[in-house]
């Protein structure tokens, strides 16, 4: 049977969901026709969407074609997308799974701001797609002049597939048409299925779902000229969408290679409780999901939309995003606003839930107006929180215009880290990239990885607003770790400071650009209001193409361009007063570009960069026994690695051979400075070591002659008369230090780089089966160390502590003090690859395990209890 994913999307009242009844009517789902304005359509399960007539949420329905036309059994999974711009972003998390897409398009209105947004992301995502134009039982509607405009907005690849498609068209659209038509006259259905899946024929169907009319010729097309995707061997599946459903979450989303069984532990560690095949609002429960079928899984809690299981690799990141920003005001606890807002992140994760610390306020990111009433709803009717949003704000960003060196050293007493960046301008709409280019013979790779994964765990604070960073790309240039005293929350530090730093060499060089969201605005009017709608667009800092007449209405002109988000918030209500209600407004979002005001911008902000002590650009560095910190403007001399950006950047040539020695000089001044500074905090410590514990005696000194006269002569020393230390009794302990672990196995690493709680319930999971096999006691630490007010925590996971451990304490610390205690009476083991820790707990009588070797030694006790169970 082939199985396809069919996306159904247009701009709001097109007849989109009315298409969707009518397929399932004509497919023999239902038996008898609902309608939106009826409030009873099929796929308009949600009260919300029945009092709007709008789509709001992406709907699932499931239906059969028989075999027919030499075609075999077809199952088709029908996906109602939002049409409305304001959940456009749920429309765009549809696409990540579709097989093939149905664009809806209006027969009186034609292809409208939104339909050509749609049409941009599906190219985006490589989907092939077909075209129904619909209400065309309406007065005035011609299929030719629509079909003219769709080949005029869209490419030559529009072909009529109403009737026979005319082979003359078809051979427009590809080379391999083209010779087939040259040939033979008409080309081979396996041709035109090639290059519909191609994306380079786009079938046209003409028709008026509300009276069925053209449905059924649009079904015969989905079976007839569609194939089945390729689909993994190994199980593949991909994350669309998250939702709840009387208290249960559940996770949407499409098989797309082997099979899902009930009960079957996902990639990740999570199991799949129930498999549940929705139809509308309805569903039933089966036992197994094939490629081709969507599917919402209860059970996983740490999914989220746009993730790739198994063989399937993540979605791209979407390309639509809210450009406006409100806080939330509500009666209730703050707190609980939140807990309730972060629900719904996990279902919409472009809300950009944010806490405001310094406010104690709740911040979110929205679309518009529409998505804000619906969002208000939500909270009453979900959580029973009665809230109102604050005037919505413009969501400005930050972004580079010269290339910098960032810096971020990081060297308190007993920690080490140094980190230099490359930060560079990228292109528009490209976000923040990041690359390494560091020689794993400077710094090690494990490093490397873990400066990488610091970067991407956040986002980054300008220096001009404190707003986000985007379109840059960030490469790992050099780095240093020390041997004994580097964990990894230095180089969290250092790499945190190092974007800092870089930003503010930049902002004093004018290298930093603020950034503002733009629109592209569509305004269709009476052509005796064009000039006064061509004033308003320059005096709101836009620009705008020629002007246009539209077809068959000499009278109404089309105005298209682009302009600030801030400019053209309320234009809408003008439009209508000036033109009597007969103008167009239409607006959809362009992305960000330079802002237009940003010296107001700033002002109004007056954001400090020096008191934003959350996100220092200054570096700690080390002297006397005591850490203490260096401006950042002054960290470049201060450095302890070279990492040549300096030279690059400044574009020293390469004859000028003054500066270039110049350069070596500093270099060998800055090796000799680190290499002083490491020998005096060595000698510091040395004498805190020998003021506690006495003098250290050094081989060859007078204590030592006797040891050495009997080791030149092979003899022994006579047996102290000291009795034996007991054999320790008990159970046996094991320690181990969680993040050390995670980051050295790359499969939790891995797993780590997506979800980091997922990659901790993976290792307690591990550490429970080895322990029960093993009759061992497991203590599982983790940092908390930077927690503000927290206390230790000690949490019992079936057979497993897992500790938690306090403000300003280290896993470290507490393994060491645990493993004192213990080692006393008990046989204890610690597992850590940290050099010093080690060296630590082997003085306390413990037993000392590397991550790696510990894990070696997990494999085979996996291997030995799966021998056992299939015995």
């Amino acid at each position: 049977m082939k199985r396809l994913v069919i996306g159904l999307l247009a701009h709001v009242d097109s007849g989109k969901t009315t298409l969707a009844e009518g397929l399932l009517y004509r497919a023999g789902v239902l038996r008898k026709l609902g309608r939106v304005d009826h409030r009873d359509a099929f796929l308009d399960t949600d009260s919300q969407e029945r009092a709007r007539g709008i789509t709001i949420f992406a709907k699932q329905a499931v239906l059969t074609l028989p075999a027919a036309d030499g075609c075999g059994e077809t199952a088709l999974t029908l996906l109602d997308t939002p049409g409305h711009v304001d959940f456009s972003a749920e429309a765009e998390r549809a696409l990540q799974v579709l097989d093939y897409a149905v664009l809806v398009v209006s027969g009186t209105d034609g292809v409208q701001a939104h339909t050509e947004t749609l049409w941009k992301l599906l190219a985006r995502y490589r989907v092939p797609t077909f075209v129904f134009v619909n209400k065309m039982d309406l007065p005035g509607v011609d299929a030719a002049v629509r079909l003219r405009e769709l080949r005029g907005r869209f490419g030559d690849g529009c072909v009529d597939f109403s009737a026979a498609p005319d082979p003359e068209a078809l051979a427009l659209c590809s080379e391999p048409l083209m010779n087939e038509v040259l040939d033979t006259g008409t080309p081979a259905p396996e041709t035109v299925i090639t290059a519909i899946a191609r994306r380079q024929v786009f079938p046209v169907f003409f028709g008026a779902a509300l009276r069925l009319d053209g449905l059924d010729g649009l079904l015969r097309g989905l079976q007839t000229l569609t194939r089945t995707p390729p689909q993994w061997p190994e199980f593949g599946a991909r994350v669309f969408k998250i939702s709840e459903d009387a208290g249960t979450r559940l996770t949407w989303l499409k098989v797309t290679g082997g099979v899902l069984h009930v009960k079957d532990v996902l990639p990740g560690g999570e199991k799949a409780d129930a498999l549940r095949l929705y139809n509308g609002g309805k569903f039933r429960l089966v036992s197994e999901a094939f490629p081709g079928m969507v599917v919402a899984v209860a059970g996983p809690a740490a999914t989220r939309p746009g993730q790739g299981l198994g063989a399937e690799s993540d979605a791209e990141t979407p390309l639509l995003e809210p450009v406006l920003n409100y806080r939330i005001d509500c009666d209730a606890d703050a707190h609980t606003v939140l807990k309730a807002m972060q629900t719904l992140e996990d279902e919409d994760p472009q809300l950009h839930v944010n806490w405001r610390d310094d406010l104690g306020e709740v911040h979110v990111q929205l679309m518009g107006e529409v998505q804000l009433e619906i969002l208000q709803n939500i909270l009453q009717d979900r959580f029973g929180l009665d809230v109102t949003f604050s005037e919505g704000g413009i969501l400005y960003k930050e972004t580079l215009t010269t290339a910098v060196e960032g810096i971020g050293h990081y060297e308190p007493l007993r920690h080490y880290a140094e980190v230099h960046l490359l930060l560079e301008p990228g292109a528009r709409g490209s976000g923040v990239q990041l690359a390494a280019d560091c020689p794993p013979d400077t710094l090690a790779e494990n490093w490397q990885r873990l400066i990488l994964t610091h970067l991407a765990e956040r986002t980054h604070p300008g220096v001009l607003i404190g707003a986000p960073l985007t379109d840059v790309k960030i490469t790992l240039a050099a780095g240093r770790a020390h041997q004994k005293h580097t964990e990894g929350g230095d180089f969290r530090q250092a790499t945190y400071r190092a974007v800092r730093q870089g930003l503010r060499m930049a902002a004093a060089k004018d290298g930093v650009a603020l950034l503002e969201p733009w629109y592209d605005f569509t305004l269709e009017l009476p052509a005796d209001a064009l000039g006064r709608a061509m004033a308003d667009v320059q005096r709101m800092c836009g620009s705008f193409e020629a002007p246009e007449t539209l077809p068959k209405s000499e009278n109404t002109v089309r105005l298209t361009g682009r302009l600030p988000v801030a400019t053209a918030r309320g234009y809408a209500r003008e439009v209508a007063a000036y033109t009597h209600g007969l103008g167009r407004w239409a607006v959809l979002p362009a992305g960000y570009d330079t802002c237009h005001n940003a010296d107001e911008v700033l002002a109004a902000v007056g954001y400090d960069p020096d008191a934003d002590t959350e996100n220092p650009a200054d570096s700690v560095f080390c002297a006397h026994g005591a850490g203490y910190l260096v401006k950042w403007d002054e960290v470049p001399a201060r450095a302890h690695v070279s990492s040549g950006l300096e030279r690059r950047l400044n574009g020293t040539p390469a004859a000028d051979e003054d500066a270039a020695g110049q350069a070596d000089a500093n270099d060998r001044r800055r090796r000799a400075a680190a290499y002083r500074g490491t020998l005096e905090q060595d000698k510091e410590l040395l004498a805190i070591f020998e003021r506690t514990y006495g003098k250290i005696r050094r081989r060859g000194e007078t204590g030592d002659a006797k040891k050495a006269a009997r080791a030149a002569l092979h003899t022994a020393p006579a047996a102290a008369s000291v009795p034996a230390k007991p054999v320790p009794t008990g159970p046996d302990y094991l320690l181990v230090d969680g993040y050390n672990v995670i980051f050295a196995w790359d499969d939790l690493r891995r797993l780590a780089d997506g979800n980091l709680d997922a990659a901790r319930r993976r290792l307690m999971d591990i550490l429970c089966n080895y322990a029960g096999y093993k009759r061992c006691v497991p203590i599982l630490v983790f940092d908390a160390y930077k927690v503000r007010g927290g206390t230790r925590e000690v949490e019992q996971y079936h057979n497993l502590y897992v500790v938690y451990t306090r403000e300003a304490e280290t896993a470290d610390m507490y393994i060491e003090r645990a493993t004192h205690e213990l080692a006393k009476e008990h046989r204890t083991r610690v597992v850590s690859s940290d050099g010093a820790e080690q060296i630590i707990v082997m003085g306390h009588g413990a037993l000392r395990v590397s991550a790696r070797a510990f894990e070696e030694e997990v494999r085979a006790v996996e291997k030995e209890i799966r021998e056992f169970l299939e015995e």
